[in-house]
């Protein structure tokens, strides 16, 4: 097998071959310790008939140990001076493919289909750059991909809005916007001397597997989204406070927003962070009618 990637020294053998430097601009942090790697693939749980994507490959660290469990790896990298590292670092495995290009404006389910045809378990694996974690999930999980779940890094500070729970200080609509789609659970702290370039923040690798059916059934999943926004524009004002200022002319319709309330169950005095996603998905009907 061949040594690993992650390592200190041979990650400052790779960077100094290619005179590599970091862009803090891509929050370019990359893994040097193997065993947080094996621990993140494990998490995923792939076979040899699974398909694993990647987003920000870096060097490759992640990407040989999803080449070594899984039929396929297809890494997205926005980062075109790492695309001659990339073929080098990978050049043993001949079941990778490295898409360069934004994830974020790529049609990914036409990568899947090109890439993986035939490969009825996709995962995604990354270590995500941290300042663009938030939208890369939401884009693939309002795509609707064929994906079965995704074990990702990320912020620890995110992975507690994504993983947490109605009543506390972390859950808000990032909460209700994931959780619609997967179960979330943080999977692991990973400690900041992993990395290179430490980065100056709390790491977690958090799993998420997609619902076969989402835990609430709702007309309009776009307008109940925007509900759970919302409500949480001012986190110390209440539910009918929220809703005034943000639905369109809220302050005219009071009393609409107070007959959903009503028949949704919900006092209009409750805070936002105090309802489940099942009463913002009654919510969300009731008001439907009034303002869509």
């Amino acid at each position: 097998m061949n040594k690993d990637i992650a390592t200190p020294v041979r990650t400052q053998e790779i960077l100094k071959k290619y005179g590599f430097s970091f862009k803090k601009s891509l929050g370019q942090n990359f893994i040097i310790d193997p065993n947080i790697l094996r621990n993140i693939v494990a998490q995923a749980q792939l076979t040899s008939e699974s398909g694993a994507i990647e987003v920000g490959p870096g060097i490759g660290a992640l990407t040989e140990h999803l080449a070594r469990a899984a039929k396929k790896v297809v890494a997205f990298e926005i980062d075109q001076r790492l695309l001659p590292v990339l073929a080098d670092t990978l050049s043993a495995y001949d079941n990778v493919t490295i898409e360069h290009g934004d994830v974020l404006e790529a049609d990914v389910a036409t990568v899947i289909k090109r890439e993986m045809p035939g490969i009825e378990d996709i995962m995604v694996v990354a270590n995500l750059p941290y300042y663009v974690t938030t939208p890369i999930l939401l884009k693939l999980l309002h795509a609707d991909l064929p994906i079965r779940g995704y074990v990702v890094m990320m912020q620890k500070e995110v992975a507690d809005r994504i993983t947490a729970q109605p009543g506390t200080k972390a859950y808000g609509s990032l909460s209700i916007a994931i959780q619609y789609y997967v179960t979330a659970e943080v999977a692991m702290i990973v400690p900041k001397t992993v990395f290179m370039p430490q980065p100056n923040v709390e790491s977690a690798v958090i799993r998420l597997i997609k619902h076969d059916v989402p835990p609430v059934k709702v007309i309009d999943e776009s307008f109940f989204f925007a509900v759970a926004r919302m409500s949480f524009a001012q986190r110390r004002k209440t539910i009918l406070n929220n809703l005034q200022s943000g639905l369109p002319n809220g302050k005219a319709k009071k009393d609409q927003i107070l007959t959903a309330l009503e028949a949704a169950g919900i006092d209009p005095k409750r805070r936002g962070e105090t309802l489940s996603i099942q009463e913002f998905g009654q919510l969300a009907d009731y008001l439907h009618p009034y303002f869509v």
